[in-house]
């Protein structure tokens, strides 16, 4: 059997399906988290979820029907604590989310469920996907991405700048709860794919990799969700390349999640180098001289002055009639 062959087997096809859905959905919520500075919500929500998909087990039920309930429950009392603003509110977090992870554990154990199997949710066990988790996981990620891209011009507004959101007219409270339930819902469809131990990374790292290279936030979004379905696509396709290549036993979710790092990693000097050019054509500060009156040059150089800036050694240059003009005590020299 060729390496190829693999993708003829339905439970390889059924994979590709779940890993294309959770990678656009997890980025578009992890959009607005990252915007919002709440990078690590993500991860909070999967350590509650970790009690909702143990309460699945225990009681026989679809551990993703149950994680969904418990995470978006999680998430309306995380975002109720963080809205508070309490200088506390980040040690309530901190015991919500550990009690979360130590109540999914306490209750599998409870239950008779073996550790194995509540393992398949914290790092992901996307190759034993039945066909039912893919129609959930379809179309939770639809919801989830009607939502998000539909309701973009809210939500970004909201995320951005709540008090002039909340001048606009803009429920903002409603709309902060909303991007907590869609990242609870994300978390939930995204742990069969990578595990809810490294879900936050498949919803925040695609973000930062297209903020590298773009400028405009719907391009981020856009530009995030084609990276996260890349990465998702890719690191199941190279763990099933590296398992059939060397005989070994590669999870797709780290792979995953080091591939999305990996083009992070690639594209931070390129956004490194983009920020700087941008940045030198740039008008720059005006030089400080106070006393300064030009005498030669009828058109006084400044931040305001429209005309590009460039820096040269240790002064600016500003570009005008064709010519590169340095100030130059009380006058302009031309370059």
């Amino acid at each position: 059997m060729t390496f190829w062959e693999l993708f003829q087997y339905p439970f390889m096809q059924r994979a590709l399906i779940a890993a294309a859905f959770t990678g656009v959905a997890a980025p578009a919520v992890g959009t607005y988290l990252v915007q919002r500075r709440l990078s690590l919500m993500g991860d909070g929500i999967g350590h509650v979820a970790v009690t909702g998909v143990a309460l699945g087990l225990v009681t026989g039920t679809s551990p993703t029907w149950t994680a969904v309930v418990i995470c978006v429950l999680g998430a309306i009392l995380i975002e109720a604590i963080r809205a508070r603003g309490h200088t506390n509110g980040d040690v309530a977090l901190a015991l919500l989310f550990y009690g979360g992870l130590a109540g999914g554990v306490l209750l599998s154990g409870l239950g008779g469920e073996s550790a194995a199997q509540l393992q398949e949710y914290l790092f992901g066990s996307i190759l034993s996907i039945s066909i039912t988790d893919v129609i959930v996981t379809m179309t939770l990620s639809t919801v989830v991405l009607v939502i998000g891209v539909g309701l973009s011009p809210q939500l970004f507004a909201v995320a951005q700048d709540q008090e002039f959101a909340r001048v606009t007219g803009l429920r903002v409270s409603f709309y902060n709860v909303l991007v907590a339930v869609l990242a609870a819902v994300s978390v939930s469809v995204a742990m069969r794919t990578v595990g809810l131990l490294l879900v936050s990374a498949l919803m925040v790292v695609p973000v930062a990799t297209s903020q590298q290279l773009t400028r405009s936030f719907r391009a981020t979004l856009l530009a995030a969700m084609v990276l996260g379905a890349a990465a998702s696509l890719g690191g199941l396709v190279l763990s099933a390349y590296l398992s059939f290549s060397f005989d070994a036993t590669v999870t797709p979710g780290p792979t995953i999640v080091l591939l999305s790092l990996t083009g992070f990693a690639i594209t931070w000097p390129v956004g490194a180098l983009i920020r700087r050019r941008a940045r030198l054509h740039e008008p720059f500060p005006a030089l400080p001289s106070p006393d300064h009156e030009p005498t030669e040059h009828s058109h006084q150089h400044g931040k305001d002055c429209g005309h590009t800036a460039v820096l040269h050694g240790d002064h600016v240059d500003y570009v005008h009639d064709g010519h590169r003009h340095a100030e130059h005590g009380a006058h302009y020299d031309e370059h």
